[in-house]
């Protein structure tokens, strides 16, 4: 009778061992079925925020390569108001530096 309850109870460890292993099997498919569909989710949220951040960099170069038409023009504009400012000046005292300098030229020192 020791005989078959030994026998019973090693029958009962490895069924149980056995049990135990499948349910080790499992946790560690459902483990990695986890980590794909938690790398999928995260590519999928990287492709998204990528594209909006792409969206979002061409809408601010659109928006300044519209601006830079309207930037040359003003910087022009400014420009040409500046030469002609400095145009207006050197006519102004154009008179008084030629006189100065012939002046200069004309006058002899000892």
């Amino acid at each position: 009778m020791d005989a078959n309850r030994r026998q019973s109870g090693i029958q009962q460890l490895l069924a149980a061992e056995q049990e135990a292993q499948q349910i080790v099997n499992a946790a560690r498919a459902a483990k990695s079925a986890r980590l794909r569909q938690a790398k999928e989710e995260a590519e999928r949220e990287i492709a998204e925020y990528r594209a909006q951040m792409e969206a979002e960099f061409q809408r601010k170069v659109a928006e300044s390569s519209g601006d830079s038409g309207a930037n040359v023009k003003r910087l022009e504009e400014e420009t040409a108001a500046k030469i002609e400012q400095l145009t207006q000046q050197a006519a102004s005292i154009s008179p008084d530096v030629i006189q100065m300098l012939l002046r200069h030229v004309t006058t002899v020192k000892n």
